[in-house]
C-alpha cells in the first residue's frame, strides 16, 4: 500500500482544513486525479499503478502552501516556483518517498538541471523532469486544470496550454504534444481541433 493516510487528511494537516489553500488545493487536485485516473483507465497497457497515482494527483502540489502567492491563499516565503522540491520536501517528512519525486516532476512539461542553471532558477540543481508513466501522466493531467479562477474543476482548453508553456520556451509546448501523442486526448472543444 502506498498510503496508511487519506491524501485529503495530509493535505488538511500542512494547509489547515477550511482554508482557501486548503479548499483550492482539494478542487484542483481532484480535478488533476480525475482526468489522470481517465488517461490511465484509457491507456490499459502502460500497467499504470492507479493506487501510487491517484496519491500523487492528490498531493503533488502540497509545496504551495510554503509560497508567497496570496492569490491562493498562501502566505509562505519562497516565490511559486520553488512549490514542487517544497512539496517533496513534506511528503518525505512524512514519510511519503514514493509519492514526493511527483511533486517536484509536474512543473511545466519538468525542468531539467540545465535549465535550472541557465536561466538561475531558485531551486535545486537536479532535473526535476517526469520519470515514471505515472508521473508523465500527472504532469500532463495537471496542465489542463489551474489553481486559480472561478471553476478550478474545468479543464483550460488547449490554446490557453500552449500559450503558457510556450513562454517557457517551444520545446514545453513540443513536449506537451508528445504527451497527447502517448497518452491521448479527452477534453475536446468546439473551437479547436
Amino acid at each position: 500500500m502506498v498510503l496508511d493516510i487519506d491524501p485529503v487528511e495530509i493535505l488538511k494537516k500542512h494547509a489547515g482544513k477550511g482554508t482557501k489553500a486548503f479548499k483550492i488545493l482539494v478542487a484542483h487536485s481532484t480535478a488533476v486525479k480525475n482526468l489522470a485516473l481517465l488517461v490511465a483507465k484509457k491507456n490499459p497497457h502502460l500497467k499504470v499503478n492507479i493506487e501510487l497515482l491517484e496519491a500523487a494527483a492528490m498531493l503533488h502540489d502540497i509545496g504551495i502552501i510554503k509560497t508567497n502567492a496570496p492569490d491562493i491563499g498562501c502566505f509562505g516565503d519562497q516565490p511559486y516556483i520553488c512549490h514542487g522540491f517544497l512539496g517533496r520536501e513534506i511528503l518525505e517528512a512524512e514519510g511519503l518517498l514514493e509519492i514526493a519525486p511527483f511533486c517536484e516532476r509536474h512543473t511545466g512539461t519538468g525542468i531539467s538541471k540545465e535549465e535550472i542553471i541557465k536561466h538561475k532558477l531558485p531551486l535545486p540543481q537536479r532535473d526535476m523532469l517526469p520519470v515514471s508513466v505515472e508521473e508523465l501522466i500527472l504532469c500532463y493531467t495537471d496542465k489542463f486544470f489551474s489553481k486559480s479562477g472561478k471553476n478550478l474543476t474545468q479543464p483550460k482548453k488547449l490554446k490557453k496550454i500552449y500559450t503558457n508553456l510556450s513562454k517557457y520556451g517551444e520545446d514545453k509546448a513540443r513536449r506537451f504534444d508528445e504527451f497527447i501523442g502517448m497518452f491521448g486526448l479527452y477534453y475536446v472543444y468546439d473551437d479547436e481541433k
